[in-house]
């Protein structure tokens, strides 16, 4: 909750103000939508799905969103460029809210974020990811689709730890770093995303977003949550204790100034979203000894403190 010496940037991607000093904006809440395992997917290769359960997920996430004054996106995730571009246009018509847009090759994100600039999208399309496997084939079509914004992985295989996060960001003399490549290829709104590979990693992804924001200044993130029900630990609670834990996971990572947190299913909104906003609005409450206040009228701290 500290102010951080460094300046810190603040980027606009499809209305949605991310980043700056603890306290200036809150944290913006990501809900995955058609990941593996989503029931509502019927055919993954196609794009077939429930439309109508895909809405009201769509749109309970929008709700929240507007009743906490914690911002939104989605994240959507396909693993065939057939059924991306479908869950796109289809997300694009629901919400207003920006996305990222997820595969697991370079081939079916490229097709996607093509399609995305196309149609005229590319201003509330995030590129999901730019990470360790980057080529310079990925650099020249990232260019190529004139994308802005990306998700920039700081998953280091060298060295997980949250110096090694910082050192696969920034390169040295033998090695770029990720974050000049992702300028290579466009990108002039940076997310820096800190890996978390399960629930003890929680604590390292929160040591590297204080580190990464000190460092470069850009909004930082991560994504605590998922890792919480892959837990063995937790299998044998019941489901509001699962509900506490990913509530620790996702406040543990606030108070070391996460600027966005990718939260899992969009179906978990309704518990996530009024926790984070208490923590903003505490955070934002704390970052006036330090001269800073909120930069938006619908800061959680308004409506919590305020209201």
């Amino acid at each position: 909750m500290l102010r951080i010496e460094r300046e810190q940037k603040i980027f606009e991607i499809g209305g949605v103000k991310i980043g700056g000093q603890p306290g200036e904006l809150p944290t913006v809440l990501i809900g995955s939508l058609f990941h593996e395992g989503h029931k509502i997917v019927k055919d993954r290769r196609l794009g077939i799905f429930d439309k109508k359960k895909a809405e009201r997920l769509i749109r309970m996430q929008d709700e929240m969103s507007n009743e906490t004054g914690v911002p939104c996106m989605l994240d959507i995730v396909a693993e065939y460029p057939e059924a991306l571009i479908r869950y796109i246009d289809f997300v694009s018509e629901v919400t207003d809210a920006p996305f990222l847009i997820n595969g697991p090759r370079m081939s079916v994100r490229i097709a996607a974020a093509k399609h995305a600039a196309e149609v005229g999208l590319k201003e509330r399309a995030v590129y999901n990811s730019i990470n360790y496997t980057l080529s310079k084939e990925e650099i020249d079509a990232i260019k190529e689709t004139g994308l802005e914004a990306a998700i920039i992985q700081a998953f280091n295989p060298r060295d997980p730890r949250p110096n090694g996060m910082i050192s696969i960001l920034e390169g040295n003399p033998k090695e770029e770093g990720l974050l000049n490549r992702a300028f290579e290829a466009g990108i002039k709104k940076p997310l820096l995303f800190m890996p978390v590979l399960d629930v003890p990693n929680i604590g390292w992804a929160a040591h590297g977003i204080y580190l990464a924001k000190r460092k470069f200044g850009m909004p930082t993130g991560t994504a605590p949550i998922g890792v919480v029900g892959r837990w063995s630990k937790a299998k044998g609670f019941d489901v509001e204790i699962k509900r506490l834990y990913r509530a620790g996971a996702a406040t543990t990572v606030q108070v070391m100034n996460a600027d966005f947190i990718i939260y899992g299913s969009v179906a978990k909104a309704k518990s996530i979203f009024p926790v984070c906003a208490m923590v903003d609005a505490i955070i934002a409450y704390a970052a006036q000894n330090f001269g800073v206040k909120p930069l938006i009228k619908t800061h959680p701290f308004y409506k919590i403190f305020r209201g």
